[in-house]
């Protein structure tokens, strides 16, 4: 079955072209996001992961069940000349340190000269006053998209929120202003994660229904799922459509994970098996996704 899907890929892909998908902006829909998965098998994009050191190997672990190729290049020697070669990067605060923020800056701007898309996963801005000043800085550097949860997006927006460390104290819907706001002011998309993803361009709404509760019971998820979303940018024209295909994709792999494993150490285990087989057809039969 995997050759003839893989045979499959390649044939569509000599019929109908994409690199990366090209479509207008009102054709984001199940059937566009469906592809992701398969797009991101068939490419292996390089993945720079300047992430926390919490998340590291779950981060890793989960580009790979994708069959994305993880590289954690931090030296801030290293990081500028690794993210220009690399397909996306991933920027997160989480566990932040002066050789870190040099190596974040480096990349940054490196990313940005080779036309690299990346995302900026500001853990825990607006609780602590190092890392809130240094996420705002980096949302003027032209990220492609920006994930957090609410509070985190609340914060960045200049709006007061109820944050608790990594934890939100809001739920998305009441960031969706924030992020629209956001979205504006850095002229990128923004994704507010929680009961239900919301992502935005400051015009253009979409939400996703899909997910689980013990998708907050394992540590890393959300980091994991922002490296998930650089995964898509690589493969995706639009940076809305690949906020909202990682959103989905990890949602459903969630939602899948839970019905076989009720306790988050096996669910963790089950939902990197959930993120490899993930394909079009799942997304299609399970994907809960509205333009509002």
């Amino acid at each position: 079955m995997e050759a003839l899907r893989f045979a499959f890929f390649e044939v569509s892909y000599l019929l109908y072209p994409f690199s990366p998908i090209n479509m207008n902006p009102e054709s984001i829909s199940l059937a566009s996001i469906s592809r992701v998965p398969d797009l991101i098998r068939s490419r292996h994009p390089l993945v720079h992961c300047l992430t926390n050191d919490v998340v590291k190997n779950f981060t890793a672990n989960t580009l790979l069940a994708m069959q994305a190729a993880p590289a954690m290049v931090e030296h801030p020697t290293e990081a500028g000349e690794f993210a220009a070669i690399a397909d996306a990067m991933l920027a997160n605060v989480g566990t932040l340190i002066e050789e870190q923020i040099q190596a974040i800056r480096q990349a940054v701007s490196a990313a940005n000269r080779a036309r690299k898309p990346w995302v900026l996963d500001p853990v825990a801005a607006g609780a602590i006053s190092l890392r809130t000043g240094f996420a705002r800085e980096l949302c003027g550097m032209n990220p492609t998209l920006i994930r957090g949860n609410a509070s985190e997006i609340m914060a960045l927006a200049g709006v007061s929120g109820k944050g608790r460390g990594v934890d939100s104290g809001n739920a998305s819907d009441e960031a969706v202003d924030a992020a629209k706001r956001l979205s504006t002011s850095a002229s990128c998309v923004v994704m507010v994660t929680g009961e239900v993803d919301y992502i935005t361009d400051g015009n253009r709404l979409f939400g996703c229904m899909n997910g689980d509760i013990l998708l907050t019971r394992v540590t890393g998820v959300g980091c994991a799922q922002g490296a998930i979303a650089a995964a898509c940018l690589s493969v995706c024209e639009d940076p809305i459509e690949a906020a909202l295909a990682a959103a989905v994709i990890i949602g459903i792999a969630g939602e899948k994970a839970a019905a076989i494993s009720q306790r988050p150490g096996s669910f963790q285990i089950a939902l990197l098996d959930e993120l490899d087989s993930i394909d079009a057809r799942t997304i299609l039969e399970m994907g809960r996704i509205q333009a509002f």
